[in-house]
């Protein structure tokens, strides 16, 4: 995905970074949802948070249950950024949610385009490729917004963008789930050495700065929990 792809979020310029942020994070899922290795040194590879990555069991650890504090229900509609495979994993069906997708991994997109409709064609509403703050959906409005494992890889300020094309979809009553990189917890430092070698960097803001965000930008942190690694946050504004 090149910076000529899509518009830049206001206060960004073809000179900023992000363009390139957004490309290596396209390209590290990519290459994981393919199922390609990655050349890491050997003291990386010795570690314990590679050797749970390596045997399939990190996910199960870092990721953020959005349904414990925000489940998806009957016929809502809910848009998942930075979906990855979400609909082939999560119990979609039985929550009767329908779900839209929306993810810059190319890899990710042929996926749910391929099993999707198979999975369940009536829940399933689309997949979209783009970055999270190009949201184009006309005039749907969504119940539910969610962005888990996505913030960690951008800044405040592409964030802020984030959050204000998230609030013109949402409707009136809608929230907004996201997590955040919580640097105090257990696995924050070893995790981000991982995924800097991965090739993609993480930052590290500080939870006070997410929620100042949050206060800025109008929105209400109305509840959140926490895992070995993320802060799950539930927003509504």
């Amino acid at each position: 995905m090149t910076a000529t792809a899509w518009n830049l979020p206001d206060g960004f310029s073809e000179g900023d970074r992000l363009p390139e942020q957004i490309s290596a994070v396209a390209q590290r899922f990519n290459r994981e949802y393919e199922g390609k290795s990655f050349d890491l040194p050997e003291e990386v590879e010795a570690m314990p948070v590679f050797q749970d990555w390596a045997a399939g069991t990190l996910q199960a650890k870092i990721a953020s249950p959005f349904w414990e504090i925000a489940q998806p229900k009957k016929n809502q509609h809910c848009l998942d950024l930075g979906c990855g495979l979400s609909f082939l994993v999560y119990p979609w069906r039985d929550w009767q949610a329908l779900f839209h997708g929306q993810d810059i991994s190319s890899v990710a997109c042929d996926a749910l385009k391929a099993r999707g409709p198979q999975l369940n064609s009536k829940l399933f509403k689309g997949i979209k490729k783009g970055p999270a703050h190009l949201l184009d959906y006309d005039d749907l409005k969504f119940d539910l917004v969610l962005a888990t494992g996505v913030s960690c890889y951008y800044s405040l300020a592409y964030w802020r963008s984030v959050i204000t094309a998230v609030k013109g979809v949402l409707k009136p009553d809608g929230l907004f789930v996201f997590d955040v990189l919580d640097p105090d917890a257990p696995l924050a430092d070893n995790w981000s050495i991982l995924e800097t070698y991965m090739g993609v960097e993480v930052t590290d803001y500080a939870l006070a700065d997410w929620q100042a965000l949050v206060r800025e930008t109008g929105g209400k942190v109305v509840k959140q929990t926490s895992n070995d690694l993320f802060r799950l946050l539930k927003v509504k504004f």
